[in-house]
């Protein structure tokens, strides 16, 4: 049985490595033992702090609708609840794009909220 030589098999693996660590700096980016394990840890980074954006950006949303919504005399929270209570179904990435960019139907918006509040919750705080 002939001899299987891995030299091809084993420079792919490298060239692919070494490719992902373009950029870094100092032996992180040439030198293959470094570099792997630099990769390892970015995708590690990478994994974690694509569910970190997702908490950030409601957090960023949450604050742009809370910021409309008092200028208007109500808080996030009576807010979201008069929206339930109404039957408005619009989610926080697009009420904060609607406060930021359409002030007067996001005041209509927060009107239809009121409206559905019972008199006791309209109270700001």
């Amino acid at each position: 049985m002939a001899r299987v030589k891995r030299g091809t098999t084993t420079h792919a693996k490298h060239k692919r490595i070494l490719g992902a660590a373009k950029g870094y700096y100092g032996r992180r980016k040439n030198t293959i033992r470094i570099a792997r394990q630099a990769v390892e840890k970015a995708g590690q980074y990478a994994y974690r702090d694509r569910k970190v954006k997702k908490r950030s950006f409601r957090a960023l949303w949450i604050q742009r609708i809370n910021a409309a919504v008092r200028a208007e005399g109500l808080t996030y929270g009576v807010f979201m609840h008069g929206l339930k209570l109404a039957g408005i179904e619009l989610d926080r990435k697009v009420l904060a794009d609607i406060a930021m960019h359409e002030g007067e139907a996001f005041s209509g918006i927060i009107a239809q909220a009121k409206a559905a509040l019972p008199e006791g919750a309209r109270i700001a705080a």
